[in-house]
């Protein structure tokens, strides 16, 4: 099991000081992190976390941007429908929630971009509610020290946030899931778990059963050179570094597979990323005037 007395205390000793868990993190601020923190490393995400909270604190700070603006400070973090997502999150608070960040879970899962993680992730972190948060640091930690497994194996939603709610003690509950996710990260971790710092390793009923292999197949990894998402950053990589839009020849340039790279213009355009000007050049959307009938 986890004891969660120990495991608080060890967070609080050794938690890694990032700036969306400094005092006086508002709501707003731990929904930017967490959608900045989705599939992107922590210390890419630091310093653009804290220049989006002091450039727009609020959700209407955010929502009066055009998207192009939003995609230019998103910057190199990948994957940018997220940005806009936050920007159509940003607007809705705004509209219908009194620029306030809606505490409850359900009201939560009706923002643009906003899944089941991230949901729980704000009502815990940002308002202290009692809620299980479940990443998968989290499911790891779970499985080995409850259950005594190597790995968590296929997710299931019901089953791992059960999991975690039967472990929430009653005061601090909250705090218990960030150090959860924080001993996951950085001692429980997938290749190489430094069990000797652990602070649950007295009660870890997979140190008790011996530390068994993993009995799934391991995790593929994920290849990037000379993808659809490497060719989609490189033209949006033109148009943030543009004043002005540019010509199709320029976008050409980037990539000299032409199947490809018409493919990934094609499915920014689909996606809101990228919009064409009227007299046929491209452009980040918001910024330009669209082409007749767009």
């Amino acid at each position: 099991m986890v004891n969660p007395t120990r495991l608080i205390a060890w967070f609080d000793a050794h938690a890694r000081q990032l700036p969306w868990r400094a005092p006086g993190t508002t709501p707003w601020g731990v929904l930017v992190s967490e959608v900045m923190l989705q599939q992107t490393p922590v210390p890419r995400v630091c310093g653009v976390w804290t220049e989006w909270l002091t450039r727009w604190p609020t959700p209407s700070s955010l929502a009066a941007e055009t998207p192009g603006t939003v995609l230019r400070a998103w910057g190199k973090l990948g994957y940018p429908r997220r940005a806009l997502r936050l920007h159509a999150a940003a607007t809705t608070i705004a509209a219908r929630h009194d620029d306030v960040v809606p505490t409850e879970v359900d009201v939560l899962l009706t923002l643009p971009g906003v899944g089941a993680y991230t949901a729980r992730a704000v009502a815990a972190f940002g308002y202290g509610y009692r809620v299980p948060v479940v990443d998968t640091n989290v499911r790891r930690v779970v499985a080995r020290a409850v259950h005594g497994r190597a790995d968590s194996g296929p997710p299931s939603v019901s089953r791992d946030l059960s999991d975690v709610a039967g472990l929430l003690p009653p005061l601090r509950p909250a705090r218990f899931c960030a150090a959860l996710m924080e001993l996951g990260a950085v001692v429980c971790t997938a290749r190489r778990p430094r069990c000797a710092e652990c602070p649950v390793a007295q009660d870890c009923a997979w140190i008790r059963a011996g530390r068994p292999a993993p009995s799934g197949p391991g995790r593929p990894s994920q290849r990037f050179t000379g993808t659809d998402r490497q060719v989609r950053g490189l033209l949006l990589d033109v148009l943030r570094t543009a004043a002005d839009p540019v010509p199709r020849a320029r976008l050409d340039l980037v990539w000299l597979d032409a199947l490809q790279r018409d493919r990934c213009l094609g499915s920014l355009l689909l996606d809101g990323l990228v919009e064409q000007t009227c007299d046929g050049r491209f452009a980040l959307p918001g910024e330009h005037a669209r082409t007749p009938g767009g």
